[in-house]
């Protein structure tokens, strides 16, 4: 069969094939996880139910994942470039795959009637937060170290576009698994694919991997760089700060989107369910444009002025169209607006993680890990200031905060030279 990947990247294309698998994977396991992560909150419902648990006590639920995953981001990323990223991505899909399997084992029956059912929910929730923190910094090394240059920021685009699509289809598929089997089956039915997809890179670890350092134990070690140097280049700092401010403003969408279509718009719940999923849906379109378009402004001029060019372009359209959406009364418009706004901070993933992956030189991994470790404080903080405030200076004010974060991203990135390797050389 004809490999589609020559219409996705065309150019000289001899070698190309044998990293259809590899990516095919990555992207797999980035919609694998999202959606493993999107349907806690799909099951709240049922769980505050029969648990009889409060909302607050959920809260702290969701954020005992991203408590320990924004922890072990660092170390995660550190473990990939010292024993190989491939080992590291069978154990996050094998430990993804448990402490998913055990949510549905955390209530009565199950560990919950030994420890109570929210403390179990909790150590559960914060083990797999700490499974899955490596994902993202491995796959960073497998794209920097496997894949030629001109092509790293689409295959970024791609494999973040997996967030898009893993949590646009955990709404309406959970949904359907919760009401023909339970919820419980439904997280075991999830746990059993992350599980296959952890063991599929058994099957991937051959000519792709033994020709190159991206899954070799200690191939970070060899340029005899140390580690805690990457907290002191004043790119990658630059860069995680900005990071930050970008997932800052995307998680104002994951958030609180639903809720400011229903209770602020005053939407009925099937059409703010739809338009929510439109902008998960723009999420998945715009990654992989914004990292094609990346690539090719790289070629043209050079890494430090391409890399740069779709951040500083999409995330300022990004803030300006939050806040036109904010402000028109017309529904249309304001959907459609803010689709585009966040799609346009979605296109640069592709920059973001390259450019980190290729600052950190020897130690991909563990610098997209540092970059990561940023974005998830953003994404911590979004769900509690911006309803804080909502409650002092009304929604729009609130949402315009992400317009202001974002643009700040934009200065940051003129300071940002993408060619400048602290850590080691080229």
């Amino acid at each position: 069969m004809t490999s589609p990947w020559p219409k996705m990247f065309p150019g000289k294309m001899a070698v190309q094939p044998r990293y259809v698998p590899l990516v095919l994977l990555m992207i797999a396991f980035s919609v694998v996880s999202y959606f493993d992560r999107v349907i806690m909150s799909i099951a709240a419902p049922q769980l505050l139910r029969e648990f009889a648990l409060s909302a607050t006590r959920m809260g702290w639920v969701y954020s005992a994942f991203m408590l320990t995953y924004a922890v072990c981001m660092l170390p995660g990323g550190a473990l990939a470039d010292r024993f190989g990223a491939d080992r590291v991505l069978l154990s996050v899909g094998i430990g993804s795959a448990l402490f998913t399997a055990l949510t549905a084992w955390a209530g009565k029956p199950g560990i919950g009637a030994w420890l109570g059912i929210f403390p179990a929910l909790l150590i559960v929730r914060l083990a797999l937060g700490a499974c899955t923190a490596p994902l993202y910094p491995s796959c960073a090394r497998i794209n920097v170290t496997v894949i030629p240059a001109k092509w790293r920021a689409r295959v970024w685009g791609c494999v973040a576009a997996g967030c898009g699509i893993g949590g646009g289809l955990a709404p309406p598929l959970f949904t359907f698994m919760q009401a023909r089997w339970g919820w419980r089956v439904g997280f075991c039915i999830s746990a059993a694919g992350t599980a296959a997809l952890g063991l599929s890179w058994l099957w991937v670890r051959g000519d792709v991997f033994r020709t190159t350092n991206a899954t070799q134990p200690g191939a970070a070690d060899s340029k005899n760089l140390f580690l805690w140097r990457l907290l002191l280049d004043r790119n990658l700092i630059l860069l995680t700060v900005a990071y930050a401010a970008v997932n800052y403003f995307e998680y104002i969408f994951f958030y609180w989107l639903f809720y400011y279509f229903g209770q602020v718009r005053h939407i009925a719940t099937q059409q703010s369910s739809t338009y929510t999923t439109l902008t998960w849906l723009s999420w998945a379109v715009m990654t992989p444009i914004g990292g094609w378009i990346s690539d090719r402004a790289v070629v043209t001029y050079g890494r430090r002025n391409g890399r740069r060019l779709v951040p500083i372009f999409a995330l300022t359209l990004s803030a300006v169209l939050l806040y036109l959406a904010t402000s028109s009364q017309n529904l249309a418009v304001m959907v459609s607006l803010l689709c585009v706004a966040l799609g346009c901070a979605a296109a640069t993933e592709g920059p973001f993680w390259v450019a980190a992956s290729e600052i950190g030189s020897a130690h991909p991994a563990a610098a997209a890990g540092v970059m990561n470790t940023g974005g998830s404080i953003g994404g911590f903080l979004a769900p509690v200031i911006t309803p804080f405030i909502a409650e002092r200076g009304g929604w729009p004010t609130a949402l315009s905060a992400g317009s202001a974060a974002v643009l700040g991203a934009v200065v940051l990135w003129f300071f940002v030279d993408a060619r400048h390797l602290d850590v080691g050389g080229e």
